[in-house]
């Protein structure tokens, strides 16, 4: 009875401790989204897959409003830009292997002749930056490859500041 007593603060301060990083993450992941708040991206297509190069995330919206992410994502480096504009999404590789450096290219969705989404185990914040790909974790690719499909329009903007 005693050994019982004894271990329920440890257990009530782990609760306490998961329920505070709960919390954290939610708050950071809100404060992600009013971040990618902006009239950039256009508000009237029913899916539209934003890319915001000046704050390096994306996320998705429909109709303005946030459907998925926002997610911090690293893009191309400043001899290699990703470049802005509307594309579409014309190709879709689930294990697709990089033909200039022979990398994986997990989750891979091309939109720019060549450049195209997809996951990476390098640090988002590893300079210098991708070769011109939209990079981000492999779980948020495997996310994002749920919710994209081919024709699927991909806005880019902004700037990349080193």
């Amino acid at each position: 009875m005693n050994r019982i007593r004894r271990f329920a603060p440890a257990r009530r301060f782990a609760s306490i401790a998961a329920l505070t990083l709960l919390l954290s993450a939610n708050l950071a992941g809100s404060a992600l989204a009013a971040q990618a708040q902006s009239d950039a991206c256009p508000a009237s297509a029913a899916r539209i897959a934003c890319v915001d190069l000046s704050r390096q995330v994306m996320w998705v919206q429909s109709h303005g409003r946030i459907t998925w992410g926002p997610v911090h994502i690293r893009s191309g480096a400043r001899a290699t830009p990703t470049r802005t504009g509307l594309k579409h999404i014309y190709r879709r590789a689930r294990q697709h292997r990089s033909s200039i450096n022979g990398q994986p290219m997990p989750y891979s969705q091309f939109f720019d002749r060549g450049i195209a989404f997809h996951g990476t185990t390098t640090p988002l914040t590893s300079p210098p930056g991708s070769l011109g790909c939209v990079t981000m974790t492999v779980s948020d690719a495997a996310a994002l490859w749920q919710v994209t499909k081919t024709a699927d329009p991909v806005y880019v903007f902004g700037r990349r500041i080193d």
